[in-house]
């Protein structure tokens, strides 16, 4: 395989986080985009945080997907220092994952990141290409195709239900 250099960055508070990221990277994999994973701390690693959030420009990263959970400051941390779209994953670690979802998504004017839903690393990772696909074709007409392949599932879905038999079943 060539030398690739990647265009997303997986961001996760701790490598706890990674059975929930997994989803996205899987999904970055299917969509063939080169993506890189790390394990950096808002509150353990600031310094490190900050090196790689004013550097992901320079090396080509485009989108950041970061996660964390509990006290989720790493997101916007990240979106304090870059001028990338940076999309937050709260990840499900305390009080119902609440408080991961509310310090993600309630982020000052200016300093934007979308949210996904608690644990949503594959919306995290399909935005990312939706994101990336506004600028390549080739990338807009996997997320055309994927956008189909979902209609598709569920067309075939009411088929199987309709061959589902009940007494007072109409249709």
């Amino acid at each position: 395989m060539q030398n690739m250099n990647p265009i997303v960055s997986i961001i996760m508070g701790s490598t706890s986080d990674l059975p929930v990221m997994e989803g996205a990277a899987r999904i970055l994999n299917d969509f063939e985009i080169p993506f890189e994973m790390n394990a950096l701390s808002a509150h353990r690693t600031p310094e490190e945080v900050e090196k790689f959030s004013k550097g992901a420009l320079e090396r080509g990263i485009k989108v950041i997907i970061a996660a964390a959970g509990m006290a989720a400051h790493l997101p916007g941390v990240i979106a304090s220092m870059t001028p990338l779209p940076v999309i937050g994953v709260p990840i499900k670690a305390s009080l119902e994952g609440w408080d991961s979802i509310l310090a993600i998504l309630q982020m000052p004017p200016g300093i934007p990141v979308a949210t996904v839903a608690l644990n949503g690393s594959g919306n995290a990772a399909i935005l990312a290409a939706q994101i990336i696909a506004t600028g390549d074709e080739v990338m807009m007409t996997k997320i055309i195709a994927y956008k189909e392949s979902l209609k598709q599932k569920i067309v075939k879905a009411n088929v199987e239900l309709s061959k589902v038999k009940f007494p007072y079943k109409t249709n």
